[in-house]
């Protein structure tokens, strides 16, 4: 569980940064879409190590804050790829 999650949560900014590094905004927001999907697959690989009481409750809470931040700062930048 714990290399999926390290995955999972590398491939985020992975993905952001080869993004970046391509032609069009359009390419660029494909990559956030991917780095999304990473993200999403974290959250739900956080809430079954909680309900398979990997972690606490606390740990686990403070986790989800943090994925969800993640989370909201690629749609805001997605947003503002779209109103280029």
């Amino acid at each position: 569980m714990s290399s999926q999650i390290r995955r999972a949560v590398s491939s985020i900014p992975t993905n952001i940064s080869e993004g970046c590094g391509r032609n069009s905004d359009k390419e660029f927001n494909q990559f956030l879409n991917i780095a999304l999907g990473s993200a999403n697959e974290t959250e739900y690989l956080l809430i079954l190590s909680k309900d398979l009481n990997y972690i606490n409750n606390e740990v686990f809470e403070n986790l989800e804050k943090g994925i969800n931040t993640i989370k909201s700062k690629i749609y805001k930048l997605k947003q503002k790829l779209i109103q280029q």
